[in-house]
């Protein structure tokens, strides 16, 4: 393993393929002391076991890291960018920050996954000219050889156990076209057509209630009626002013939907951090902070964003 990343441009994010909790220290460690010893501030946003390889690699200096339970903060990875990578550099402007995100591990849902394939790909676009290396490791023992394929879309450099590699794979704008997938709602869900601003309560009280009677705790009821009144409010302002609303049980999970006849034409909608005193933009980002999980789907025939609600 390499001991430091070769930065040729401000922005920089390679991924790291490693076999092993050996791989995995030799691979993170020294990449966080060469940030200290720059004087970068550094964050690392790993699942707990990783976590803690780290900061046992590090000893005393881990006081010195930022460290995120990535399992909590980005089980939605919808929400990594604007909660973990962008709040992280955000608060340090001045210079080059450096960050380990560990959005995909071993567990990860064949449901989820396309979102964390799309998530990694507009890291790129994120953060383009910014100086931040975000460094994303990959267990190439526990994931599947897909997966690490995927990552040579996503990352313009991939690090092994051999070196820094350029990736002629590298391709994040066809990453995110590729994970881009048609979501069908399950024949039983509950329907509601909504059409103006005057049916926009009617539509939120609609989800509430079968939200309460699928088993939503009064916490989650509350997130429920926030993002549908998100995006019911989107698709009457950017839809041709009317929508579809669909909800059904999926497990442990409420899943909810809202299609309309609008393009979303932002990859990173719902992704950028708003400064309080700017208007708007935050519905699709307030979604994506209260919701476990968001799929999205836009295309010609229009544009389906889809949550999950764990009960």
């Amino acid at each position: 393993m390499t001991d430091a990343v070769t930065t040729r441009e401000a922005f920089a994010h390679p991924a790291l393929f490693y076999r092993g909790a050996e791989q995995y220290t030799a691979g993170t460690v020294p990449f966080v002391l060469a940030g200290l010893a720059a004087g970068e501030p550094v964050a690392v946003a790993a699942p707990p076991d990783r976590l803690q390889l780290i900061k046992d690699g590090l000893g005393a200096r881990a006081d010195e890291v930022h460290f995120v339970d990535m399992t909590e903060a980005g089980r939605n990875p919808g929400r990594i960018i604007p909660g973990v990578l962008r709040g992280f550099a955000d608060a340090h402007g001045d210079g080059r920050v450096r960050i380990i995100g560990e959005p995909i591990w071993p567990g990860r849902t064949t449901v989820e996954y396309p979102a964390c394939v799309q998530h990694e790909a507009l890291i790129n676009a994120a953060f383009i000219g910014r100086e931040v290396t975000i460094l994303c490791p990959y267990d190439a023992v526990g994931l599947k050889g897909n997966v690490l394929d995927d990552a040579w879309a996503t990352h313009p450099l991939v690090i092994d156990e051999d070196g820094e590699t350029a990736s002629a794979l590298y391709d994040p704008e066809g990453a995110v076209a590729r994970y881009n997938e048609t979501l069908a709602a399950p024949p039983g869900a509950e329907t509601f057509a909504f059409q103006g601003s005057g049916q926009l309560s009617e539509a939120r009280e609609f989800a509430v209630g079968h939200g309460g009677r699928m088993g939503l705790s009064r916490p989650r009821l509350e997130d429920l009626a926030l993002a549908v009144a998100e995006l019911t409010t989107n698709s009457v302002i950017h839809g041709a002013g009317r929508g579809t609303l669909r909800i059904w049980l999926e497990g442990e999970h409420v899943v909810c939907e809202v299609h309309d006849a609008g393009r979303l034409i932002d990859p990173l909608a719902g992704r950028r951090p708003q400064a309080p005193s700017r208007p708007g933009g935050r519905g699709l980002l307030l979604v994506n902070h209260l919701a476990d999980l968001v799929r999205m789907h836009t295309g010609d025939p229009g544009t389906t964003i889809r949550f999950y609600l764990g009960r």
